[in-house]
């Protein structure tokens, strides 16, 4: 798949985002006042900013409204309406945690699950696309949540817990590459298959269907060469979670360690999400002998 820059910013911070706001309506850390507006501006400002980003990704913008009508059928529409739910009510709690110094355990809670359910949404809108062996797994929405709490945690100054939860998501990581590389292949799908003619023996492509590049070869073929998505992966387990679990670790807590410890996750967060795309694998590539495995 191509990875644009747009839905790999949007599936990033807006994890960050719902994710530190998870914590927060859940009172960790226990904030108030000009320390609580600085918590939810940055947290508001990652979810909403990352939203907002995915609009450009859209054909037409300006007709992303009609994204919310299809919520029945539909994890895309889902994903914005709880979107705007969780944000609608964590804009409650932090109204009245900010300017009424009045805590509402109840609005809190219910906040952090919509943050939770709309991160949800947004993994399965990948994780139900069986035309996409390596993301239709249970392990794409388990990545997506660890990321979600992980990196919520580090935001949130919950050291003790972002350790843990940094040295599990290292670990599915590697578990979802792992399995995503031989999901093509147990998935049955070749060229034979795709074309129908596999029945009549061994199918190979004679020459290719266009003369020149099109949509499906710009968005559905991209090809990641094996040596860079090894670096990339490299630098992706390191600074997801290994780094910055050593650092939380052997280092007295503080807000520049947690600062360096936030700086690597995110770039070990968008170097495996741009492999999480640049890795996929549409069956379409089969039409076109793009398939590497």
């Amino acid at each position: 798949m191509h990875p644009a820059p747009s839905v790999i910013l949007f599936t990033s911070l807006s994890g960050l985002g719902f994710g530190l706001l998870f914590f927060l309506g859940l009172d960790m850390p226990a904030v108030s006042g000009w320390t609580a507006f600085a918590f939810f501006f940055v947290a508001y400002a990652l979810a909403v900013g990352g939203l907002l980003a995915s609009t450009f990704h859209l054909g037409n913008p300006q007709r992303a409204v009609k994204a919310f009508k299809q919520w029945r059928s539909s994890w895309l529409s889902r994903e914005g309406v709880f979107a705007v739910l969780a944000l609608l009510v964590m804009g409650l709690y932090a109204a009245a945690l900010i300017f009424l110094d009045m805590r509402l355990p109840l609005v809190g809670m219910i906040g952090s699950a919509l943050s939770v359910i709309t991160v949800i949404c947004t993994a399965m809108i990948y994780a139900q696309m069986k035309t996409i062996p390596r993301w239709s797994q249970p392990m794409t929405p388990v990545l997506y949540l660890l990321y979600m709490f992980a990196g919520g945690a580090l935001m949130a100054a919950q050291i003790h817990l972002a350790t843990v939860l940094l040295a599990i998501l290292t670990v599915a990581q590697i578990l979802h590459w792992l399995i995503g590389d031989k999901a093509f292949a147990k998935a049955g799908s070749t060229i034979g298959t795709a074309t129908g003619l596999g029945i009549l023996g061994q199918v190979r492509l004679l020459e290719s269907p266009h003369s020149s590049t099109n949509y499906l070869l710009q968005e559905f073929a991209f090809e990641v060469g094996r040596k860079h998505a090894l670096k990339l992966r490299v630098i992706a387990t390191l600074c997801v979670g290994l780094l910055p679990v050593l650092m939380l670790l052997m280092t007295p807590a503080g807000h520049l360690v947690s600062l360096v410890a936030l700086v690597l996750h995110m770039i070990g967060l968008f170097s495996a999400r741009w492999l999480f795309f640049a890795e996929a694998e549409h069956v379409v590539g089969l039409y076109y002998d793009k398939h590497r495995g």
